[in-house]
């Protein structure tokens, strides 16, 4: 069987923790910040975690990750 290829634009996106888990950063922070309270903007700098019914799409997309 042929090797598999990751998707490079997922592979850019997605990150392991430590712990096994797949991290990933927030939407809505690149444009049209003006209308977006400071609170909102602020919370949207932290990391998030991809949701448990996602992982088998993203571990199919990036078949190497750890």
């Amino acid at each position: 069987m042929t090797k598999l290829k990751t998707h490079r634009g997922a592979a850019k996106r997605f990150k392991v923790t430590a712990t096994g888990k797949i991290a990933r950063n927030k939407a809505y922070k690149r444009h049209l910040l003006t209308g977006k309270p400071s609170k909102r903007t602020r919370a949207l700098r932290k990391g998030a975690l991809v949701d448990e019914n996602q992982i088998k799409n993203i571990k199919r997309l990036l078949p190497y990750l750890a």
